[in-house]
């Protein structure tokens, strides 16, 4: 086929593969609107019917209408059969059925009750006589059982019903302070002699006494949520002793022993699921538990593992653990009530976005962390400087790394700094030399270089930390107007007292120029002196004096 073609031949397939997707469509959104219909018609039929309810007990539901609104109609038929209960004292009734052209007309004792419509056929999908004949069933042993609740002997055996509600309400009441004043002693004594030892170690109370305090507090909310269960259901159950009180009662009792209820099956339907939670956590603590045994191997040389160093077991063993748990929650988040809900899911955006707007700086220093600690140019124990801050390594944190400072100072320097800054090692060895010591002096044009240089070389050897091979040297790093700046140079390996090899190497050069009679030159020349600005005092004996205290104290 020529060139030309090619874009019909793309559209066509896009057409066909649109067409293939709305005919898979069409089948879905004609349910979920067949869905929606039927959801909105009963809802909207809900709003037509209300039930017909005597002493608590609803007896059948009936359609309303425009004109009479279904409550107004049941409310009617209720006030109709409680006029016709209350009108007579007889334990039978006489219920007889006529058909009209709105439908089945029951009468009661001769007095209309109500009329079973076509419309109340429909609700309930039955035959009209049929549904009629229910009625009128339902309405006789309403008023029968209406009598009956509001005789003499019915009302003494609802008090005597009360009356043994009561005494068990008390008996419940009496039972929960004994158990409170028991169990609350008890406990105490089992948290004093459990942190007895703890208590003389640390000579504080403060511990027992917060976890006492705890305990407290969590037997009284206990006691307390009890008590108003013992309260309701007393209430409702005094209530529902008698015809009277017994719609009220069933409400109580429908408004709290429903929720509750509903909890009860929630929880139990969920049990396997929770079956499935306990396995995959028991799962990933056995996972975790086996790492920590096989990197506290690594760690005590059980295992070697070529180039991995120990300083890396805690914090790898720490990433293994994370990958591990959130491997668990990905599995675990399906079982988890509510996972499928849009609630849940609208929490984890909001989580994920809150993370990732504010946990910007926190990222960038855990990952600055894992670079530090596995990239090898700094271990605990190394002296180090980050910018004017020099120190010994002593922790390295995901987010952080803390030194010692040479004056005994904690200093806590944020990984993403670490990472970003010129890091100065004093500690590792590029080659079996060590490190290069060097400070710098300004002596005149008129001094001997040689004698300089000599000089310089002695005070390097005097100096104890300073290597004598390689041997120190000297550079002239700096022709000045009025001197020439001269480097000593010297090896050494003992980079953790760098400080304080640098002072005794300046205090050398000092001696030895003294002894020489060789001004260092200042900053700031003017001139030169009548005589040179050297200290009259003998350095010798000041010298041979400090090694002698030294020595001593070695």
């Amino acid at each position: 086929m020529s060139e030309p073609y090619k874009p019909f031949q793309s559209l066509t397939l896009l057409l066909s593969l649109l067409a293939v997707v709305l005919c898979l469509a069409t089948p879905l959104l004609s349910q979920e609107t067949q869905d929606e219909t039927a959801e909105s018609q009963a809802e909207e039929l809900d709003g037509f019917k209300a039930p017909v309810i005597i002493d608590g007990d609803m007896l059948f539901f009936l359609r309303g209408s425009s004109a009479l609104p279904a409550p107004e109609r049941a409310e009617t038929v209720q006030n109709s059969i409680i006029e016709i209960a209350e009108a007579s004292e007889s334990e039978s009734v006489d219920i007889t059925f006529e058909e009209t052209e709105l439908g089945i007309r029951i009468r009661a004792d001769g007095a209309i009750v109500s009329i079973v419509t076509v419309a109340d056929a429909e609700l309930d999908q039955m035959e009209l006589d049929v549904l009629g004949f229910l009625h009128g069933q339902a309405i006789e042993e309403a008023i029968l059982a209406y009598r009956a609740n509001r005789t003499d002997e019915a009302r003494v055996s609802g008090a005597i019903e009360a009356i043994g509600w009561t005494v068990g309400f008390i008996l419940v009441i009496a039972a929960l302070l004994w158990l409170y004043r028991r169990i609350r002693r008890r406990t105490l004594e089992l948290v004093q002699s459990y942190l007895k030892d703890v208590e003389t170690a640390t000579a504080k109370h403060v511990q027992a006494e917060a976890i006492a305090a705890l305990i407290r507090y969590g037997l009284n909310f206990v006691l307390l949520v009890l008590f108003f269960l013992a309260c309701y259901y007393y209430l409702s159950f005094v209530l529902l002793s008698f015809a009277d009180t017994r719609y009220f009662a069933q409400l109580l009792l429908t408004y709290l022993t429903e929720p509750v209820l509903l909890i009860f099956r929630g929880i139990l339907s969920y049990i396997p699921n929770l079956i499935m939670l306990g396995l995959i956590t028991w799962v990933a603590l056995y996972i975790i538990k086996g790492m920590r045994v096989f990197f506290e191997a690594v760690e005590a040389g059980s295992f070697e593992l070529g180039d991995f160093e120990k300083h890396w077991v805690n914090p790898t063993f720490n990433i293994s653990r994370v990958v591990v748990i959130l491997i668990a929650l990905v599995f675990a988040v399906p079982y988890i009530p509510g996972s499928d809900s849009a609630a849940f899911q609208g929490l984890t955006l909001l989580v994920g976005a809150m993370l990732s707007l504010g946990a910007n700086s926190v990222v960038s220093n855990m990952l600055a962390g894992l670079f530090v600690i596995y990239r090898r140019s700094t271990s605990i124990g190394d002296r180090i400087q980050i910018g004017d801050h020099i120190g010994d390594v002593v922790r390295i944190k995901l987010m952080e790394t803390h030194l010692k400072s040479i004056k005994n100072e904690l200093i806590s320097i944020p990984n993403a700094q670490l990472m970003n800054s010129d890091v100065v090692n004093f500690s590792k060895k590029t080659d079996g030399s060590g490190l290069l010591l060097h400070t710098t002096v300004g002596i005149g044009y008129e001094e001997p270089p040689e004698k300089v240089e000599a000089m310089l070389i002695e005070s390097a050897n005097r100096t104890k930390g300073i290597k004598a091979k390689p041997e120190p040297f000297v550079l002239w790093t700096a022709l000045a107007d009025y001197a020439i700046n001269y480097q000593i140079n010297g090896y050494t390996t003992r980079g953790s007292i760098i400080p304080k090899i640098r002072s005794d190497l300046h205090r050398n050069i000092v001696a030895v120029f003294n002894e020489n009679n060789v001004q260092i030159m200042t900053p700031s020349y003017i001139g030169d002196p009548p005589e040179p600005k050297i200290p009259a005092e003998d350095w010798d004996g000041y010298l041979a004096h400090e090694t002698h205290e030294e020595a001593d104290k070695s």
